[in-house]
C-alpha cells in the first residue's frame, strides 16, 4: 500500500480517460439541468401552493439533498479509494436517475423529498469525477483539468435547461421522464465504456473513521493549507447557493419568465460559465497564478449577486452574466490547490471531504436564501421584493472575499 505521508507524482494525463469522464459528467448535468425550469411549476402543482410557498419547499428539497450528500459524500469518496472510481460513479448515476423517476411520478410533496434524498444517498457524480481526474492528471495540470470538468458542467447546463424549458410546455413532469432516460443512457454508457482509473496497487483499506464528514475534517488537519481553503469553500457555497435556491422563482416573480425563458437564461449562463472554465482557466492561471485568479472570481461573484438584485431589465441580467463568469474559476482552482497538498491515495477522501463541506454549506445556504425569498414575497413581509436574497448574498460574498484575502496573507502564499 502506498505511503500517505506526503504527495507523490501522478501519471501523465490520460486523454482518453479524460474524454470518457467529461462525456459522463456532461450527460449527468444535461439530465439535471432539464428539470430546473419546471421545478417551480411541479412543486406548485403537486403541493397546490403559491409561488412563495413553492420557493420555500424548493429550498428545503435542495437542503434534503445536500444533507444526504453531507452525510454520505465522504463515504463514497473513501469507498472509491478502496474499490475504485468506476463502480461508485455508476452508483451515483443510478441514484440520480432514480431520483428523476420518483419526482416524475410523485403524487405528493413527500415523494419529491424522497427522490432528492435517494439521489443524495447514492452520491453526486462530481465527487468521484474529481477523484478520477486527480488519478489521471499530474499535479501541475489539475487546475486546468478541474476547469475542463467545470466546463462539462457548464455545457450540460446549456443543453439541459434549454431542453427542459421547451419540454415544460407539455407539462411539468415530462422533463423529469426525459432526464431519467438520459441518466439511464449515461449508466449504460459508463458500464460499457468507462475505464477504471485507480490501479489496485494504489488503493487503500477502508476505515470508517475516515468516512464520516466530521472525520474528514480531522484528516484535513494533517495537510498544510487545506482547512483554510475549506473555510473559503464553505462561505462561497453558502452565499452562492442563492442561485439554485431562487433563480427560477426570482425570474418568474420579477420578469414574468415562462419555463422556456428560465431555461434559456440558464442555457445562456451555461455558455458563459463553460467559456470561462474550459477556455480561460488555464491561460488565467498561467498569467496570474491560482490565488489571484480565485481573487478575481470572488470579486466578480460579489458584483454579480448584488447586480442581479438591482437589475431592472433582462438586458441588465445578460450583462451581469458576463461579469458573473469568472466565478467559475473559484471551485476548480480551490480544489486544485488542495489536491496538490494531499497524497495520491487520499484523493477520493479529499473529494469526499470537499463534498461534505460543499453540501452542508449548500444545505444551509439554499434553505437560508429560499426562506428570505419566500418571506419577502409573502403578504406578511414589511415590503414585497424578489431581490432581497441577492442583496444578502452579495454582502456575504464580499465577506468571503475578505476572508480569502486574510487567509492567503496569513498563509504567506501569494502566487
Amino acid at each position: 500500500m502506498s505511503d500517505d505521508s506526503g504527495p507523490v507524482s501522478s501519471p501523465p494525463t490520460n486523454r482518453h480517460a479524460m474524454t470518457f469522464i467529461m462525456i459522463t459528467v456532461l450527460l449527468d448535468m444535461i439530465g439535471f439541468g432539464i428539470i430546473i425550469p419546471v421545478l417551480p411549476q411541479l412543486i406548485e402543482t403537486v403541493g397546490q401552493m403559491s409561488l412563495s410557498q413553492a420557493a420555500i419547499v424548493g429550498g428545503w428539497m435542495a437542503g434534503a439533498y445536500s444533507i444526504a450528500q453531507f452525510l454520505f459524500g465522504p463515504l463514497m469518496g473513501n469507498l472509491s479509494d478502496r474499490f475504485g472510481r468506476r463502480p461508485l460513479l455508476l452508483l451515483a448515476i443510478f441514484g440520480l436517475g432514480a431520483d428523476f423517476l420518483l419526482q416524475a411520478l410523485a403524487p405528493s410533496v413527500p415523494w419529491l423529498f424522497a427522490g432528492r434524498i435517494l439521489a443524495g444517498l447514492c452520491g453526486a457524480s462530481w465527487v468521484i469525477a474529481n477523484a478520477y481526474i486527480a488519478d489521471v492528471t499530474a499535479p501541475e495540470d489539475r487546475a486546468k483539468a478541474f476547469g475542463l470538468l467545470g466546463a462539462a458542467f457548464g455545457v450540460g447546463f446549456v443543453i439541459g435547461p434549454a431542453i427542459g424549458g421547451l419540454l415544460g410546455q407539455f407539462g411539468p413532469r415530462v422533463p423529469f421522464f426525459v432526464a431519467a432516460a438520459i441518466s439511464g443512457l449515461n449508466l449504460i454508457y459508463g458500464y460499457f465504456v468507462l475505464p477504471e482509473s485507480l490501479p489496485v496497487e494504489k488503493r487503500r483499506a477502508f476505515e470508517w473513521w475516515r468516512a464520516n464528514p466530521f472525520g474528514a475534517l480531522k484528516v484535513f488537519k494533517n495537510y498544510s493549507g487545506v482547512l483554510p481553503m475549506c473555510a473559503v469553500i464553505f462561505c462561497f457555497f453558502f452565499f452562492s447557493s442563492v442561485y439554485p435556491a431562487i433563480w427560477p422563482f426570482w425570474g418568474i416573480a420579477k420578469f414574468g419568465w415562462s419555463e422556456a425563458a428560465v431555461g434559456l437564461s440558464l442555457a445562456f449562463f451555461g455558455i458563459v460559465m463553460a467559456a470561462f472554465q474550459g477556455g480561460l482557466t488555464g491561460p488565467a492561471v498561467k498569467y496570474m497564478g491560482e490565488f489571484r485568479v480565485v481573487l478575481v472570481g470572488l470579486v466578480c461573484s460579489t458584483i454579480a449577486a448584488t447586480g442581479y438584485g438591482l437589475a431592472g431589465s433582462v438586458w441588465a441580467v445578460v450583462v451581469l452574466m458576463f461579469i458573473h463568469g469568472p466565478e467559475g474559476f473559484i471551485h476548480p482552482l480551490l480544489t486544485g490547490i488542495m489536491s496538490k497538498r494531499v497524497p495520491e491515495n487520499a484523493q477520493g477522501e479529499l473529494q469526499g471531504g470537499i463534498s461534505a463541506i460543499t453540501n452542508i454549506s449548500m444545505l444551509l445556504g439554499t434553505v437560508f436564501s429560499a426562506q428570505i425569498f419566500g418571506y419577502f414575497m409573502s403578504d406578511s413581509a414589511p415590503f414585497k421584493s424578489p431581490d432581497v436574497a441577492f442583496y444578502v448574498a452579495g454582502a456575504g460574498l464580499a465577506l468571503t472575499l475578505g476572508l480569502f484575502l486574510w487567509l492567503v496573507g496569513h498563509d504567506g502564499e501569494k502566487t
